[in-house]
């Protein structure tokens, strides 16, 4: 692990717990609220072949994009990333539902991605080492990666990075943040039915009661 993450891990923290909404249902359109339980029935019966395969992202581009994220918010011994809280699924189902019309733009955005690594390293990104695929993802951020007309390479980077947070840290009903991770993470107590006036005041992480998701309380309506 690269003395880059701590820094990368605590910003996506601060930004998720000073967001407030990012944390919860609000952070994602409400379109894929309404088709994330069809995309995923679909996806469990589509892919028991062992094949792989995402519900949208093919074998390799859904390696890119786990890798990618998984540097963007790296797991560490107690602390969880990008793949622990599934991030890969949650993207892979919004891109096959309400991020459909961000199809193309993530085909050239990877592809392009693809050419600038074995340009610039002769391998493809998920064959980087750590330290390399976060000087590419830096060049992304910066704009200083070569060969990318559309997407720029600062948007790219920009909408992956997003979508990574949305993965780590929406409602598991979304497809991520499985377990809670992301939650956990942040210290956010989930879609309680109530809090008391003790817990809105409190500066400390929530912990009275288990963390319920929007899953749990929609069976309970």
């Amino acid at each position: 692990m690269s003395e880059h993450d701590p820094s990368r891990r605590e910003f996506l923290r601060r930004a998720a717990a000073g967001a407030g909404a990012v944390a919860g249902a609000g952070m994602v359109p409400e379109a894929l609220a309404q088709t994330h339980e069809q995309d995923n029935k679909e996806h469990s019966a589509t892919n028991n072949n062992g094949e792989g395969l995402g519900a949208f992202l093919n074998r390799d581009d859904a390696a890119t994009i786990e890798a990618f994220t998984e540097r963007l918010m790296p797991g560490a011994p107690g602390k969880p990333g990008a793949r622990d809280a599934r991030v890969l699924n949650y993207i892979d189902l919004a891109l096959a539902g309400a991020y459909s019309d961000l199809q193309e733009f993530y085909r050239h955005g990877l592809a392009q991605l693809d050419q600038y690594c074995r340009g610039t390293y002769r391998a493809p990104f998920v064959r980087l080492n750590a330290a390399q695929q976060d000087a590419v993802i830096t060049a992304l951020e910066e704009g200083k990666a070569t060969g990318f007309t559309w997407p720029t390479p600062q948007a790219f980077f920009e909408t992956v990075r997003t979508h990574a947070m949305e993965g780590m840290f929406a409602d598991p009903v979304y497809g991520g943040n499985k377990d809670f991770a992301g939650w956990r993470l942040v210290g956010f107590p989930g879609a309680q039915p109530i809090f008391t006036r003790t817990d809105m005041q409190s500066k400390e992480a929530f912990t009275r009661v288990p963390m319920i998701g929007l899953q749990a309380q929609s069976k309970k309506s």
